[in-house]
């Protein structure tokens, strides 16, 4: 699947080898109770395929990316977006869009350049189980 077959569900685009950015896949999977969205690694075909290059370059792996109706939502911003349509009181959390987004996306980016060293890295990409794959794109 790539950007010539679109795709209804909004699109998830994680760093693959990151330790925090695998946990957080788990974590939407277990709370998205209504299967609404998709995954690719920011490694993957399909991420180097709709990402304008702006966004493909080193800078973009230091982001969480969701991509919805044609737009590209980066940072803070895909974070508290996604969390507004989990289960539970993760919608809450929406609430900190108030804060400015150069407030939330410096908080981000410590967290982001720092997740390796906090968090550890994998020598490869995620391996979705059987049940879960047809949430993954390649």
């Amino acid at each position: 699947m790539g950007s010539n077959h679109p795709i209804a569900k909004p699109v998830i685009l994680f760093d693959g080898v990151c330790n925090l950015c695998n946990t957080s896949v788990q974590f939407v999977i277990d709370r998205d109770k209504k299967d609404q969205f998709l995954f690719a690694s920011l490694q993957s075909s399909y991420a180097k395929e709709v990402l304008p290059e702006s966004l493909s370059d080193s800078d973009a792996l230091q982001s969480i990316v969701l991509i919805s109706k044609d737009k590209i939502i980066t940072k803070s911003s895909a974070a508290l977006t996604v969390a507004k349509s989990l289960s539970g009181l993760w919608p809450m959390m929406y609430l900190f869009m108030i804060v400015p987004r150069f407030v939330r996306d410096w908080i981000y980016d410590i967290v982001a350049k720092n997740r390796y060293k906090w968090f550890g890295k994998k020598d490869i990409c995620m391996i979705p189980s059987p049940e879960l794959k047809s949430r993954f794109i390649d």
